[in-house]
């Protein structure tokens, strides 16, 4: 076998990964007896190393947690990004590997309204999946953009502007993250088992990180967005679809990471659908974005916003335990990462 040949073999079993780990472990675990499976959208956000410093939020439910009733997340996000860009004025360098590790917590603390925290540990390192993304881009006919022939497992984020050197972090470790605090209130939701719903939203995001490490931006962020959903009942065994959206706001005060070209306000939205056939998984997919958190930059990977498309599915282990499993691939290039792996195991009690 060419090595061409074992690169697209191996990259065709990686495809296929996401879609068949959903549906195999879904079948190994039995049917769930109980409601329907709940489909949510994907906790997880842009993790560039320049945007998941920020309190950029993710959508989350659009039913809060019953008074009396929690929810917990272990969530693992793991990010590779490579972009090279260099002009008269400026250069920037974005080379590494990052590991985010969220604990996420929400209670309903009386009918309709939910409270919560989330407490991230960030991590950078060189990686290994370098190799993995050429291979991925080369198969489905995506822009490599400088990919090939750059070093393999460097980290190195740096950025200079004017012949002053504005940021720069090679150091490999981990670290606490932005601490957020999270509220929840329930506006609308229809009953039943395919219910209309709507939430307000909240989080407040507080610079317990570290900004010279990229473990935080040094400011303090508060969000507000409204998360929509509504559920559908399929015809015959089909099970039911949920389509699910949201939109909000970022508001920030000055950080520490090029604190002069930072914008103290980012709109954000995300939409989605997801299809359930059986209540042990469901298949899901959506579009999330938001606008530039940089500015005065000749370069759009900063000064422009960003879409991600990311897709996957839901395995329910029981009624009350279920798992994450998506990627996310940029559709702007350059402003998220490259590809990002996302599992979020949750859990009721």
């Amino acid at each position: 076998m060419t090595s061409r040949s074992f690169f697209l073999t191996r990259e065709l079993s990686i495809q296929r990964m996401l879609f068949t780990a959903v549906v195999l472990v879904a079948l190994s675990v039995g049917p769930c007896h109980g409601e329907p499976l709940a489909i949510t959208p994907f906790y997880t956000f842009n993790q560039s190393p320049l945007v998941q410093i920020y309190g950029l939020p993710a959508a989350e439910n659009a039913v809060v947690q019953p008074a009396g009733k929690a929810w917990t997340l272990l969530a693992v996000d793991v990010a590779n990004s490579y972009l090279k860009r260099e002009t008269m004025r400026e250069t920037l360098l974005v080379d590494g590997e990052g590991e985010r590790i969220t604990l996420a917590l929400r209670y309903g603390v009386v009918p309709n309204l939910e409270l919560g925290m989330d407490v991230p540990l960030v991590a950078y390192n060189g990686g290994i999946f370098d190799g993995f993304i050429e291979d991925w881009h080369e198969f489905f006919g995506l822009p490599q953009g400088q990919r090939p022939g750059a070093p393999k497992g460097e980290l190195r984020f740096a950025y200079a502007k004017d012949g002053r050197q504005r940021l720069e972090m090679d150091e490999a470790g981990v670290r606490l993250g932005d601490v957020r605090l999270n509220g929840a209130w329930q506006l609308y939701h229809g009953g039943g088992d395919n219910p209309v719903a709507l939430a307000l939203r909240a989080s407040l995001k507080l610079p317990t990180g570290s900004s010279s490490r990229l473990t935080g931006s040094g400011s303090t962020d508060f969000a507000l967005w409204l998360t929509g959903s509504s559920d559908y009942a399929l015809p015959g065994r089909w099970g039911h679809a949920t389509v699910f959206a949201a939109g909000g706001a970022l508001a920030m005060s000055d950080g520490e990471v090029l604190k002069e070209q930072q914008q103290n306000l980012v709109g954000f939205g995300t939409l989605g659908l997801g299809w359930s056939p059986a209540q042990s998984f469901a298949l899901k997919a959506q579009l999330s974005g938001h606008s530039a958190f940089y500015r005065d930059s000749e370069f759009s990977e900063l000064s422009s916003g960003a879409m991600q498309l990311i897709f996957g599915g839901t395995v329910a282990f029981s009624p009350r335990t279920t798992l994450d499993i998506a990627l996310s691939e940029d559709v702007t290039v350059g402003a998220s990462p490259d590809v990002a792996l996302h599992l979020g195991l949750g859990h009721r009690f």
